[in-house]
This record gives structure tokens, C-alpha cells and sequence, in this order.
């Protein structure tokens, strides 16, 4: 083939030198925009992976570079006067200079063509120079290519909140180093490692509005250099920050982080009697923020794949090969650029950490990726994250008013720690998520219920959720749904209520909620969302409406009449609620159920003072919860589950979602239950693993309330991560507790954490047998030195 690379980055670099070395008959030719062995910027990180990644694609290439590294395991976190360490992390930095300039010696070995000082403007025209087979688009992040066939490459482009800048200093760090300062108008944090001999890269960064208000803008490129110098003094020890872009002026060295991503990575041209394929490779095509530092491995990893399909899939022709190329390289991609997402929004967002404590703000940022989590950090530092599991243990021992449990071995992972809220104490942060189970005659629970609850209540978990509790027979979903609107209800619940407290010690709770504009339908496997078909009541929400268009019925908008029996009714539900003796209550306030209607714009169109502003929508919802929490008990909690996102343009942020928050906190809840979604048909969401824990983070990081978290959840690894990250103080597991009831006990056994899975009454006599166990270890090692002779006078004494 003839290929030609337009950019001589490490994506195009690379290509050619793999595709030349599986075929010397490629006539491969690299043209760049630069001088020869010239290029910007400090140093680029990889990890001890990606390094694996380059070994088996091309050996010696990857050998020059490794001697060229330098490597570390630490990261080191400064922040409020504190260093906190980890270690175990693998990377390795080395200048961006020096990588370039073995790629391109690599290439020249093998015959690789380097043509520079050459800025292609017409990329058609060098194709016909070229007769191009191949031209591979790798001309860098402002791609003129990508711009060109925008229509074909579809690409979005975000430019991200933060202000950084690219500086270096003369002053060696022996570990990743992350640096946060704040000053009167706000955080600023430097991302530091050193990548050769004598030199360091120091990333600064700072959101835009306190990169303003600090005056930076107006500042020449001189002045914002010791502005930074100043700020972090303390880890210069004297030495001065270098820019290499003296090329320049005032603040221009300032930028803002562009997120690419393209919908399509191939354009076909017609060049003279030839199809000629634009392939988008590296920044060209995609972007990860350097808090990961993987821009660069993304495009080396791009070229990799690339031959690889052609050594794969070349006999079945160029079209084969790109399409496989994409579909693969695509996915990979988009991990990377999600994990990437996840790091940037936590370094945009340092004030929403920062009153953290130091430990726990510095094991936050650790895991904001989602890519590194509890036992990954285990397995990378097991020592760093026994220290960490014990000062979470002993605060939140301390917390719920309990002390630290006897056990010589092990401390109380995470997830495994007692919380204490109002006057209710959970043994643990595992609570059983409401599920709906459509299993209730009239209203009334039954012995399903009995061991359906029953049986997750002695299988570990801190609480049980009920599944969602009807306040009235018109509130219910389904027929099958249960409620608290009549005696006969209040009889069934308190026998299940009285099972669980009286042979587990979990705690079980209710939640109440109308189903409003969603109710009158049938039991999920007789089709979801689907009207009766026989037997339908009246729906009433916020504003008339259908929930499936041409399907549902139509819910009238509820009137002030209707507004007053519902709420009676569910005071009166929370009276029989407490009656039953339940432990904890939650009002249900999502999933476009009646009082969810009134909280979403796109369900509430009033014009009396519910609607309009989100504080008039969330009225209704706010004097419901305000009836309830003067009849609930107050030495017993009251959380309320909304939709932190509707998933639908128009609809409920994850912004509103603080709000709401804030406005219920101010009305005295306890706690907010973060789910999303249901609201409406035409929703969106982008699921994955835990998908809905950043909604959590951030209510309970911005708003300061304790948060649920729920969604996607199904490993003690997950759970684990999100409590000791202060992301959640609970985790809602809902379907993993459908398969197993003893998830938890599992989950527990899975980690090594063996404590728990004891029966309750057997637990006393563990306790004394582990107190033994530890007078005898303790014995023989105070013995140690003594002849078994000894030993066995000091037995025979007693002592």
C-alpha cells in the first residue's frame, strides 16, 4: 500500500513504523507541519500496561523507550498541610521531545518516510501527489482534516470549565505529585511529575471564574508564571516554573480543555479513479484529559489497532479493515474517555471536595476516575488502604455513638461500618433498595412478602427497604401493589416488621409514594406501563397528561381538593406506618409518580403558585413531606427519593437536583435518595456500572445532606469505594438482593471479611473465642524465648 500520515505525532509516527515493519514493500510517508526533531510541550505519562501494550507491538521500539523513562509507584496528595501517600500505582513519564524523537529515528530505520516543514492544507491534493492508498488524518487536536468532513466525522466538541496551563521546573519529585492551594477566590491544584533526568512537568489549573478573579487574564505570560512561583512556593523549594511557549503573549499560554469526541472516524474520498479512506487517529479523532494522562496512549493504542485489523482482516479488503477497526477501537475508546470525563469533572469541581477531610478528600480523588477502585488500591498499597479502613472505621464508630468492635484481625471494611441517623442506628451502609414485587391482595402483604423481606433482612443487609407503599387504593401502580390506607394493612406490616426486628438486627423501612399520572396499569409481566384492561380508576398529576402516548390513560391536573386528600392520606399512612413500627420512612418523590409530576417541568405546566420556578414546582411535594415529618416519630429518620435527572432535554439537572436537595434539607429531611429517570418515555439515560453515584456525590457534596446511592451497584468493591470516597453514605442494592438475598454476607466473604457472617445468637461466643485466640497468640509471644520447659511451669502456675 501507499500510506500517507499527515501529522508526525505519535499516532502517525507509530502507524507507519508498525505498518512498515509488517511489510518493508509500504510506501509510507509521514509529513509534519515542524521542523525535524522539533516539538512542544513537557512530558507525557504512561502506565505499566500501556507499556505492556507497546512491548508486544514493536519490541525494540518499546525497549528505547523504557530506557529513556523515568518510573515511580507513589502519588503524594498535599492539601490543608497534609501529605497523604499511596503507592503501587505504576507509571512512568518521559519527555514529549524525547518520544518523538525515538519514533521518528525508528521510522527512518526502517525506511519510513519523514517529510517536515511541510503544512498540508488540502489533504485531496496530497493524496493524488502521493497516490495514497491510505491517508491517516493524525494532524493533532484543532484537526483541519476532522473540520473539512465534519458531515461525515460528526464531531462534539466541549470545551471544558478549567483553565491550565503547561509549565516546567528544574526541581525533581519522586512521586506523582498533586498540589491544591486555595486562595480568596478560590482552588487552584498543579499536577506535577517528573519525566527525565532534570526536569519535571507542572501542570497548573484553576476554574475559569477564579482564574479570573485572581486577574491572570490581564496578566502578561511573565507575571502569571510568578503568580503560580508564589502560590506553590512551599513545593519549588526555590526553583522557577519554565514555559516553552515564549512564542506567547499575556495569557494566551492559558487554555481551556477541548473534549472531542467523533460519531464516525472515516471519510471516503473519490481520488482520481481511486476510493481514498481518511482515517482519524489520536486527538484527531478523541480526547482524554490529562488528569489521566492518556492522550497519547490513546493514540498509539489507536495505531496498534489499526495494523492489527489489517493483519486481521486485510485479505477482505480496506472497507473490512476500517469498519472493524472502528467498532473495536470505538469501545475501548469511549472507556477511556468516560473514565477521563469522570477525572476532569472532579478536578473542576475541587470546592465541592474540599471540605473533606484531608484522607478522605485525597482517597476521593484517587478513585474519581471510576477505573481504580477499593481493592484495586488494596492491591496496589494494602497497607495504605488498612490505615484508611481504620480511620473510617473509628469515625464512623464514633458517629453512631458505638465503640470499635474486638477483632484482632480485621477492621470493618467500608461499606461494613455502622451509620447512625435522628435515633436509628444501621449496623451497616448496605441498605435493600425498594423493589416492586406486585404481590399484595387488596392493599395487604402476605407471607410473600414475609419471606421475600424477611429473608434479605437475615441476609446481612444494614436495612430493608418495602417496596413502594401506596397511600390510598387509587395510588397504587398496579392492583398487586400494597398500602397503608386501612387496618387489615397495618396488621400485615407490623407481622413482617416484628419478624425482622425479632430475628435479624436490620432495620426495615417504608416508603410511601402515590403512583399518580402512572398508576391504573398492570403487574410488570402482563406488560409495564400498560393500562388494565378491566377495572381502571381515575389518574390524577401536576398537569394533565399521558405517560405513553395513545396508550395510557389520561391524568387529569390534580385541584387544590385533590391536593388536600392526598396529603391527608399520606399523613395518615405515616401514622400507620409508625403504628407498625417501622424504622425509617422515605417519601417518594421520583420516577414521575404524583409528586415527582410536580417537581418536573416537563410533567408540570401550572400556573398557579405550583408551577413555574423549580421552588414553586417542588411546593406541593415540600408541604406533603412537611405533614408527614410532624406525625412521623422524630427520633426516627425521613428520606426522600427524587430524580436527579429526567434524562430529557428541558427536563431535571443533575444541577436541579442540588436544589431540590437544598430545599428539602431546609424543610428538615434527612437524608436524599438519588435515582433518575422514569419521567418520561422520550429519556436518554447512559448507563454503566454505578451510573447514577455521581448524582449522589453530588447533592451530598454540594447541598451537605447524607445521600443514597443506587443504580448499577453489584460488587463490595463498588460499595466500598462510593462510602469510603464520601460519594453516598448508603448504598441501595436492588437486583443483586433479588438474585441473592445473602449479597451482602457474600459480598463480605468475597473481600476476606469474615466477621459478620456469624448467626446473631452465635456471636457472643465468637467473640470470646476470638478474645482467646488472641491471649494465646499474645502469650506465645511474650514466651517466645522461653525453653518448652518454662512454658509449661508458667501454665502449670497459671500465669
Amino acid at each position: 500500500m501507499k500510506i500517507v500520515c499527515i501529522g508526525g505525532g505519535p499516532a502517525g509516527l507509530y502507524f507507519g513504523l508498525l505498518m512498515k515493519k509488517r511489510n518493508p514493500a509500504h510506501d509510507i510517508t509521514i509529513i509534519e507541519r515542524n521542523r525535524p526533531y522539533d516539538t512542544f510541550g513537557w512530558g507525557v505519562v504512561f502506565s505499566d500496561q500501556t507499556l505492556g501494550n507497546l512491548s508486544v507491538a514493536d519490541e525494540e521500539t518499546a525497549r528505547t523507550i523504557l530506557q529513556s523513562f523515568n518510573h515511580w509507584d507513589d502519588i503524594d496528595v498535599h492539601i490543608k498541610g497534609k501529605t497523604v501517600t499511596s503507592g503501587g500505582h505504576g507509571f512512568c513519564g518521559i519527555g514529549r521531545k524525547r518520544l518523538l524523537n525515538i519514533l521518528q529515528e525508528r521510522c527512518e530505520q526502517l525506511g519510513v518516510k519523514l517529510v517536515f516543514e511541510t503544512d498540508v492544507v488540502d489533504d485531496q491534493k496530497i493524496a493524488a501527489e502521493y497516490d495514497a492508498d491510505l491517508v491517516i488524518a493524525s494532524d493533532g487536536l484543532n484537526s483541519r482534516i476532522r473540520t473539512r468532513y465534519a458531515d461525515t466525522y460528526q464531531p462534539d466538541i466541549d470545551m471544558r470549565n478549567c483553565r491550565f496551563v503547561w509549565l516546567g521546573t528544574k526541581k525533581m519529585f519522586d512521586a506523582f505529585t498533586f498540589a491544591f492551594e486555595e486562595t480568596e477566590h478560590g482552588w487552584f491544584q498543579a499536577h506535577i511529575y517528573q519525566f527525565d533526568g532534570d526536569t519535571s512537568t507542572f501542570i497548573i489549573e484553576a476554574p475559569e471564574e477564579t482564574w479570573q478573579k485572581a486577574g491572570i487574564d490581564k496578566m502578561s505570560q511573565e507575571e502569571g508564571i510568578a503568580y503560580c512561583e508564589k502560590l506553590f512556593a512551599r513545593y519549588l523549594d526555590g526553583y522557577p516554573l519554565l514555559s516553552n511557549a515564549k512564542h506567547l503573549r499575556g495569557a494566551a499560554i492559558w487554555i481551556k480543555f477541548p473534549r472531542v469526541i467523533c460519531k464516525a472516524w472515516v471519510h471516503w474520498n473519490r481520488i482520481g479513479a481511486k476510493k481514498v479512506p481518511v482515517v482519524l487517529m489520536g486527538d484527531a479523532a478523541h480526547t482524554a484529559h490529562f488528569s489521566i494522562g492518556s492522550g497519547t496512549k490513546l493514540a498509539l493504542e489507536d495505531a496498534i489497532e489499526l495494523a492489527r485489523c489489517f493483519d486481521t482482516h486485510g485479505k477482505d479488503g480496506m472497507e473490512k479493515v476500517l469498519d472493524a477497526y472502528q467498532e473495536l477501537r470505538s469501545v475501548e475508546v469511549l472507556k477511556i474517555q468516560s473514565a477521563a470525563r469522570n477525572s476532569m469533572e472532579w478536578f473542576e469541581n475541587v470546592q465541592r471536595y474540599a471540605y473533606l477531610e484531608p484522607e478522605q478528600l485525597a482517597y476521593s480523588m484517587l478513585t474519581r476516575s471510576q477505573r481504580i477502585s477499593h481493592e484495586n488500591l488494596r492491591l496496589r498499597d494494602p497497607d495504605y488502604v488498612q490505615r484508611y479502613e481504620q480511620l473510617i472505621a473509628e469515625r464512623s464508630f464514633a458517629q453512631a455513638g458505638l465503640p470499635m468492635p474486638y477483632n484482632g484481625k480485621q477492621t470493618p471494611p467500608p461499606m461494613l461500618t455502622p451509620f447512625r441517623l435522628r435515633g436509628t442506628v444501621l449496623k451497616n451502609r448496605i441498605v435493600v433498595s425498594p423493589m416492586a414485587q406486585y404481590s399484595a391482595v387488596n392493599g395487604t402483604v402476605g407471607d410473600y412478602h414475609l419471606v421475600h423481606l424477611g429473608s434479605r433482612g437475615m441476609g446481612g443487609a444494614g436495612m430493608v427497604f418495602a417496596e413502594m407503599t401506596c397511600v390510598s387504593a387509587d395510588a397504587r401502580i398496579t392492583p398487586g401493589c400494597p398500602g397503608l390506607y386501612a387496618p387489615e394493612h397495618v396488621t400485615a406490616w407490623k407481622r413482617i416488621v416484628d419478624f425482622v426486628h425479632t430475628n435479624t438486627d436490620a432495620k426495615i423501612a417504608i416508603q410511601l409514594g402515590h403512583a399518580g399520572p402512572k398508576g391504573s396499569t398492570r403487574c410488570a409481566w402482563d406488560g409495564i406501563d400498560l393500562p388494565l384492561e378491566s377495572g381502571n380508576w381515575p389518574l390524577v398529576a401536576a398537569s394533565e397528561m399521558q405517560y405513553l402516548d395513545g396508550v395510557s390513560q389520561v391524568a387529569r391536573a390534580a385541584t387544590r381538593d385533590d391536593m388536600e386528600r392526598i396529603q391527608a392520606d399520606f399523613v395518615m399512612a405515616a401514622r400507620a406506618a409508625a403504628e407498625a413500627g417501622f424504622d425509617w420512612l422515605e417519601l417518594h418523590c421520583a420516577h414521575g409518580y404524583l409528586l415527582s409530576s410536580f417537581i418536573s417541568p416537563l410533567t408540570n405546566r401550572r400556573e398557579d403558585a405550583y408551577g413555574g420556578s423549580l421552588e414553586n414546582r417542588c411546593r406541593y411535594p415540600l408541604q406533603v413531606f412537611a405533614a408527614i415529618r410532624e406525625v412521623w416519630p422524630q427520633d426516627k429518620p425521613i428520606s426522600v427519593r427524587i430524580s436527579a435527572h429526567d434524562w430529557v432535554e428541558g427536563g431535571i439537572t443533575p444541577d436541579d437536583a442540588v436544589e431540590i436537595a437544598r430545599l428539602f434539607k431546609q424543610a428538615g429531611t434527612d437524608m436524599i435518595d438519588c435515582s433518575s429517570g422514569q419521567v418520561s418515555k422520550k429519556e436518554q439515560p447512559v448507563y454503566g456500572r454505578m451510573f447514577q453515584t455521581p448524582f449522589a456525590d453530588r447533592v451530598r457534596n454540594e447541598a451537605r445532606i447524607p445521600t443514597i446511592a443506587v443504580g448499577a451497584i453489584y460488587e463490595a468493591d463498588h460499595a466500598n469505594s462510593i462510602i469510603a470516597a464520601g460519594r453516598a453514605d448508603l448504598c441501595a442494592i436492588a437486583r443483586p438482593h433479588l438474585a441473592n438475598p445473602a449479597w451482602t454476607l457474600n459480598e463480605a466473604a468475597k473481600i476476606g471479611y469474615h466477621d459478620m457472617a456469624w448467626p446473631k445468637q452465635y456471636r457472643p461466643a465468637k467473640v470470646q473465642l476470638e478474645r482467646n485466640i488472641e491471649r494465646d497468640r499474645q502469650m506465645a509471644a511474650a514466651n517466645s524465648g522461653l525453653s518448652p520447659q518454662q512454658i509449661a511451669a508458667r501454665l502449670m502456675e497459671g500465669s
